[in-house]
């Protein structure tokens, strides 16, 4: 590596807690970024009324007008709804329907023991949460029977008028912002008045609200009734919990983790709310074996006792991780015969890794294939071979860019992108290939999946060192670990010194790499003023001077949005020097770099063009899109710096990776194999973190998430085998 001076790159020089995180983390959006601002925000959060006033300056009141047409972000959301409902009635299909709230009898009061005897100490009683999985459908040979079309996406309703009145009546009297009003009744709808007058805890439902602040709501309308140990309370408490660790990742948590944390939030009695929750139907209970089934000849029944882990769930995660594996075991079910023209395309494929891959696809329904930058050209190179074989082809990955044969997920799914949907509702198309596979939440992999004809062919493909999906789930390393599909890895390796110091990284080592064209430079700093300092003169001068790049190429990527060197002061200091301006237009001005965030997980980089009194106009790569002025504030934010989840499925000519003393106990492995890894020709590293670097880069994996779609394969793929 090398050091850099002031007037440019220089010669050489030397070189969890599970209950906790529960919390919220913002770790795409435009709000408090990758953990960094949790702790503040708790602080913010104090007690009681002046907590609900931190509240509700969170942004404006929502649902008090209704836009007169559906934005992006709406559809997309609308269409994703719209796929879920089709999974459900699906599901619903197999399963009769279980009411909630229903006096505990046979298998349900069979899970609250199981939950019990863990809890106790004992063994749990034989039995199984979810009953054996059924085997997968094989491909069949004739194409498959009309499915229902997938309805037109529609905008949801805003609240009325009355129905936000007395929803802002309701939160006078419990001393809450007013302004609250719109989004609670969005959230609760037209009945949201007496619901938050019957179980003020309702609150949480806002994503801006904590329990402190739910639970001065609480007192003010309930008095001495509010006690910790409400069962309104625990029930919703429960649901909060679990929601919040869906922001961190985990589809479920277990039972004991879960009691945990609801005694660090004064439940009095954990096990006892844990019941409660499950008993009225607010969160489902999994039985999850561990380990390999034991032998059913075992002489001793005691020792033939299955080790098991209880988990708990909310009902969408955990529909979506059952559909999702459902999809994933129909598709691997499905075997062809490779054709000549698969084996002439392999044998005219551009890598050794390439050929492999095709022949893979050629005979199964479901392939994974892993590999670094440099792979992402073999996938390409099977959907060529795929469409001169005269099958229909989408490449979806998971940002904008990468060439005109390329979608994104996002788009596909909404239908504003790739081949659309045929009479039967689903993709028309035979060869689905999706890049950035490691960024797919459950919910989105689902919906994905679901869509996937029968008789079609599915590829994930991705680098498994990256972060991973800004939503709940780990879908692409849960595929790996289950090992029921063919899986190929790539042996073509990333180039260069950047190549070289990446791949270092994804194996936890942290080295001095030979970059005799200053492909990677270190920037020793001292303080986050300094660094903040050195990384806009990198963007605007030192990168632009010694290679040629404009600044407008060069991104700066930075652990999280708060603090002194955090993408808020790195922007101000950019848009300083870059593009000086008042902020006109809502604090941006015309030609300022942004990104604009429609939903969780999706960042997009854009430039302000113009406002008017429909909204923010944004250029996306040549697309103009227009932002609400009502979204703007929690939708866009300045794009010259971002996180290193912003930043994953996107690479830039040169990158400047900002690492402040503050930021040391943010890094881990996969966070610096993200961040390094987004540079094309040039990566700058701002240093000032010392040894924590090497540190992270060897001792720190990525966090662990909890999730049951292993399991659920491994069970469809034991049952499809004793079945055949």
């Amino acid at each position: 590596m090398a050091a850099e001076g002031e007037d440019g790159p220089g010669p050489t020089e030397g070189e969890d807690d599970a209950v906790r995180d529960t919390a919220t983390e913002g770790e795409n959006g435009p709000g408090p970024a990758e953990g960094e601002d949790d702790a503040d925000a708790e602080a913010a959060a104090g007690e009681a009324g002046a907590d609900a006033e931190a509240a509700g300056s969170a942004g404006p009141a929502a649902g008090e007008a209704a836009a007169p047409a559906l934005s992006e972000a709406q559809a997309e959301l609308a269409a994703q709804r719209i796929e879920r409902e089709r999974i459900a009635r699906r599901k619903a299909e197999r399963e009769a329907p279980v009411e909630a709230g229903a006096k505990l009898s046979g298998k349900a009061a069979d899970l609250l023991a199981a939950v019990r005897a863990v809890e106790g100490g004992a063994k749990p009683p034989t039995v199984y949460f979810d009953e054996a999985p059924a085997a997968p459908r094989k491909a069949p040979a004739a194409p498959p029977a009309p499915r229902p079309a997938a309805p037109t996406a529609v905008a949801t309703p805003a609240p009325s008028a009355d129905t936000v009145e007395g929803v802002r009546a309701v939160l006078a009297r419990g001393g809450a912002p007013e302004a609250l009003a719109g989004q609670a009744a969005a959230a609760l709808g037209e009945d949201a008045a007496g619901q938050l007058t019957e179980n003020p805890w309702r609150l949480l439902s806002l994503p801006a609200v904590r329990p402190t602040q739910a639970d001065g709501f609480a007192r003010a309308l309930l008095g001495a009734e509010a006690g910790p140990g409400d069962e309104r309370r625990t029930t919703v408490l429960v649901g909060w919990l679990l929601a919040q660790a869906g922001l961190k990742g985990h589809t479920a948590l277990e039972a004991p983790v879960l009691e945990k944390a609801l005694a660090q939030y004064g439940v009095p009695d954990p096990a006892e709310a844990l019941e409660v929750a499950i008993a009225e139907g607010s969160v489902l209970v999994f039985h999850e074996p561990l380990g390999p089934p034991v032998a059913e000849s075992a002489s001793d029944a005691e020792d033939a006792e299955q080790p098991v882990r209880v988990l708990v769930g909310l009902e969408g995660a955990a529909m979506a991780e059952e559909s999702l594996a459902d999809g994933l075991a129909r598709l691997a079910a499905g075997t062809f015969d490779a054709s000549e023209d698969w084996e002439r395309a392999a044998g005219s494929a551009p890598s050794p890794s390439a050929a492999e891959l095709i022949r893979a696809v050629a005979g199964h329904g479901l392939v994974t294939h892993t590999g670094g930058e440099a792979a992402r050209a073999e996938p390409v190179a099977l959907a060529t071979a795929a469409r001169e074989s005269g099958l229909r082809v989408c490449l979806a990955a998971h940002a904008p860019g990468g060439g005109p044969d390329r979608v994104t997920v996002a788009g596909l799914l909404s239908g504003a992108e790739g081949p659309g949907r045929d009479t039967d509702g689903q993709f028309a198309l035979d060869l689905l290939v999706v890049l950035d596979a490691p960024q797919l939440d459950v919910e989105t992999a689902a919906a994905l999946v679901e869509s996937v004809p029968d008789g079609a062919r599915l590829v994930l493909s991705g680098d498994p060192g990256v972060l991973g999906s800004a939503g709940a789930g780990r879908v692409f390393a849960d595929v790996l670990a289950a090992r029921t599909c063919p899986q190929l890895v790539s042996r073509t390796p990333d180039p260069g010194p950047l190549g070289e110091l990446v791949s270092g990284v994804g194996i936890g080592e942290l080295n001095q790499v030979d970059a005799p064209g200053k492909e990677v430079v270190i920037v020793p700093v001292k303080d986050a003023g300094e660094a903040v300092h050195r990384a806009v003169q990198l963007v605007a001068e030192s990168v632009p001077r010694a290679f040629g790049i404009p600044a407008d190429s060069v991104q700066v990527i930075t652990p999280g949005h708060g603090g002194s060197a955090g993408t808020r002061a790195l922007n101000a200091a950019l848009k300083e020097r870059l593009n000086p301006g008042p902020g006109r237009f809502g604090g941006f001005d015309a030609g300022d770099r942004v990104v604009h965030v429609p939903s969780a997980g999706r960042a997009l980089a854009a430039r302000v063009v113009s406002a008017d009194a429909e909204g923010l106009h944004l250029d996306r790569e040549g697309v103009r899109i227009v932002v609400p002025k009502e979204l703007v504030e929690s939708q866009v934010r300045h794009g010259w710096a971002v996180t290193a989840h912003q930043a994953v499925g996107t690479r830039w000519p040169a990158v400047v990776v900002v690492l402040p003393g503050d930021a040391a106990q943010a890094l881990s492995r996969d966070w610096v194999y993200t961040a390094f890894g987004r540079g094309e020709r040039h990566l700058s590293v701002v240093h000032g973190v010392d040894q924590a670097l090497p540190q992270a880069v060897a001792e720190v994996p990525a966090k662990p998430r909890t999730t049951r779609l292993t399991g659920l394969l491994t069970a469809l793929a034991t049952a499809g085998a004793q079945q055949r």
